[in-house]
């Protein structure tokens, strides 16, 4: 029997039903509420459970970051059927950018010497796109982004590649990191057995001291960037309206031409 053993990276965000409010202060998201599972990432959660049963051995492990201790989302993951879970929730946190995130989350993935690590392309609160990318670079492994579909066979993935055209056929050997898009896979709902087996799987709790990362390095302290002004998004204007007087196709055609559509 082979074994397949895969690290998803897990976020636990505000639920965007009830996203909550920005901090004043840091003008970032007030993360003092209940988190949920990112749906993004419960593709990569689909995705690793299907390769560890197609292996016919091994087991899905969830690396997060998140405040106060937070295990919500874990554990709508680990209901899905993911084995164990690893979180980093420390203080020294707060105010991490995305290369600070990567330092954090490549350190814990470590932990667990996996033969794949998948994440999502981006998170739904952040759209950096950039950690799974930064992640692979700490850890010297190589990478592949935009996953529609992938296959383990003779220590190498083959991952299809989505692009604007079709897709990439892409090979590498393992141990790589592979972030897929949404939609790759159908999520499955957690039972009622998942569920309750959910809630005695292991979540080990390790702060940055425990995984020997500098705390100047991560948090507001590390971060090479800074929220200087925050404005809400312009309201939509109203279209223009085009009355067919026998002439609207006129109208329209030096409207798409006003526009350099044409």
């Amino acid at each position: 029997m082979l074994t397949m053993n895969v690290v998803v990276c897990v976020k636990q965000i505000p639920d965007p039903a009830d996203p909550g409010a920005l901090d004043p202060e840091t003008k970032t998201l007030k993360r003092d509420v209940k988190l949920i599972l990112d749906e993004s990432d419960s593709y990569g959660v689909e995705m690793a459970l299907q390769l560890v049963d197609q292996a016919g051995g091994g087991e899905v492990t969830l690396v997060s970051m998140a405040p106060n201790n937070e295990v919500g989302g874990l554990r709508t993951a680990l209901a899905m059927g993911a084995a164990s879970a690893v979180l980093v929730s420390d203080d020294a946190l707060q105010g991490s950018d995305a290369l600070g995130t990567a330092k954090v989350l490549a350190a814990a993935i470590g932990k667990s010497n996996p033969d794949l690590v998948i994440a999502a392309t981006e998170s739904s609160d952040g759209y950096t796109g950039t950690v799974p990318e930064q992640i692979a670079a700490l850890m010297d492994l190589p990478s592949v982004t935009f996953a529609k579909e992938i296959a383990i066979a003779d220590g190498n993935a083959s991952v299809k590649r989505q692009t604007e055209s079709g897709y990439d056929s892409v090979e590498c050997p393992l141990p790589c990191l592979v972030s897929v898009t949404a939609g790759v896979v159908e999520p499955r709902y957690p039972s009622f057995k998942g569920i309750m087996a959910a809630k005695s799987k292991p979540v080990e709790e390790v702060t940055v001291a425990d995984l020997g990362i500098d705390a100047g390095s991560v948090g507001w302290a590390g971060a090479g960037q800074e929220i200087t002004e925050i404005a809400e998004a312009p309201a939509r204007e109203a279209g223009e309206i085009i009355e067919d007087e026998g002439d609207a196709h006129e109208k329209i055609v030096a409207f798409l031409d006003e526009l350099k559509v044409l």
